[in-house]
């Protein structure tokens, strides 16, 4: 299915966390002796609504904000992206979700979050799911949305509602972010049953008790293992396919998981097939891996085209080969 000429209504739906996100502008330095800081959106609902609209997918978030400054940048930043934010609630008491985060290149991201104990979008209803989002052609969820209620009973129903299209369950895993983290395995297990793709890293599917062999046995008709700086691996019921690693100088491995969650996700309607679909996203994960930021640094298509037609990634701007 391709969605070149779907015109203004949304065909993807993300459901999940949104923040702000403050960036350093010293590498390689600690939290406490950052001098200055740049502002981004971020959040896995944030980042990757932007991917999919710079993939020319039209993409609505289902997420809030607080009614505060950040927000409004926000939704500000979403808009110009092309983002439907008509979903994008605005909690009337809580602040809008902030993370700090570290760089340490190649492999070193440490975030510091303030979510805690609550923040707009964990407290997302039933009642703030738009119906559209059920017969949507793509609809993501994530496993934060499962931490807390009333987020959890929201991303449940959104799972149980979905009536067609494709349900991409992501399961991005942060454990400082649960306040109970036994309960994130049979959360996962319980959602992953409405799923058409499940979404992960290793280390994720370790978090949840999952082998990704195995996971297919609970519903989804594709497992994908992110697999960072090592390329990917597709399941489904004929075997194992391998993605090959893309070589690029990695500044900060934050939103990479996004941007490849994203590229899957449009690929996959566009018809690409399972192991197309993770081929674009592992390179659209690369070249995220390659910028400073996450939301700002997502590819657009003819990115992706040049990176797997033998190109390069040199100070974040990707060069034909």
């Amino acid at each position: 299915m391709n969605v070149e000429g779907a015109g203004d209504a949304a065909r993807a739906y993300v459901l999940g966390r949104v923040s702000a996100d403050l960036y350093p502008q010293q590498l390689n330095t600690p939290l406490e002796e950052v001098r200055t800081f740049e502002r981004f959106v971020g959040g896995f609902a944030g980042n990757v609504s932007t991917g999919l609209a710079r993939l020319g997918v039209p993409t609505a978030i289902v997420s809030a904000v607080g009614d505060d400054g950040h927000g409004r940048f926000v939704r500000s930043f979403l808009d110009s992206e092309g983002v439907d934010t008509r979903a994008l609630r605005v909690h009337p008491t809580l602040r809008t979700a902030l993370a700090f985060c570290e760089a340490w290149p190649p492999d070193h991201f440490p975030i510091t979050f303030y979510r805690t104990p609550t923040c707009p979008d964990w407290e997302l209803t039933v009642e703030d799911l738009p119906r559209e989002m059920d017969r949507a052609w793509l609809m993501y969820v994530s496993g934060t949305g499962l931490a807390r209620e009333p987020s959890r009973s929201a991303t449940l129903a959104a799972l149980a509602r979905r009536l067609s299209g494709t349900t991409i369950f992501d399961l991005d895993w942060r454990e400082m972010l649960w306040p109970d983290a036994g309960e994130y395995a049979p959360l996962v297990r319980r959602a992953s049953g409405h799923a058409n793709v499940l979404l992960g890293g290793a280390a994720e599917f370790a978090a949840a008790g999952l082998e990704p062999r195995d996971a297919l046995a609970l519903g989804p008709d594709l497992v994908v293992v992110k697999r960072g700086g090592e390329g990917a691996l597709v399941i489904d019921r004929d075997g194992e396919r391998g993605v090959a690693r893309l070589d690029v100088p990695v500044v900060n491995g934050l939103g990479a998981g996004d941007a490849f969650a994203a590229a899957f996700g449009a690929a996959l309607i566009a018809g690409q097939g399972g192991a197309g679909s993770a081929r674009r996203a592992n390179a659209a994960g690369a070249i995220v891996a390659a910028r400073l930021s996450c939301s700002t640094a997502m590819p657009t298509t003819a990115e992706i085209d040049a990176l797997l037609a033998g190109g390069r990634v040199l100070d974040g701007q990707v060069l034909a080969g």
